[in-house]
């Protein structure tokens, strides 16, 4: 398994990844708008930001987006905010998200960030066990406001 960041021929795949966690999208079905265009490019033109990718061969099994926040908190160290995490559902169950949140949480530590923090949805009590399994513990209320 390769991981590493997105690139913008993969946009396809994440998207299909986060269309749908229960059930495979094909790539080829998903519409890349303009929205989502400019949305990956100001991400990979952000150093403070990107989607990574886990690859198994040629095909996206896992992304997420990792985003490092600096901050006067931790001693002035930075934080990462993980999101978007997702592994493709004919492909859950085997470890891979494990994988590709130890590798994320690795690579932010190599980066010098001192926390690495995300949110998930209440409803998703799975995802919850899981993120408390790698080590995350709910120490926060998080609290979000549509604009």
């Amino acid at each position: 398994m390769i991981l590493r960041p997105a690139t913008r021929a993969e946009l396809p795949s994440v998207l299909a990844l986060l269309a749908d966690e229960r059930r495979v999208v094909d790539p080829s079905s998903v519409t890349v708008t303009e929205a989502y265009e400019r949305a990956f490019a100001d991400i990979e033109a952000d150093p403070r930001n990107e989607v990574l990718v886990l690859l198994d061969g040629d095909l996206v099994v896992g992304c997420l987006q990792a985003t490092y926040i600096p901050g006067l908190g931790k001693g002035g160290a930075e934080r990462a905010l993980i999101e978007a995490v997702r592994i493709r559902a004919d492909r859950r169950g085997g470890g891979l998200g494990r994988e590709l949140m130890e590798r994320a949480v690795a690579r932010a530590r190599e980066r010098g960030c001192a926390l690495a923090q995300l949110t998930s949805d209440k409803k998703r009590t799975e995802a919850h066990r899981f993120y408390a399994s790698l080590g995350f513990a709910r120490s926060h209320d998080g609290f979000k406001r549509a604009l």
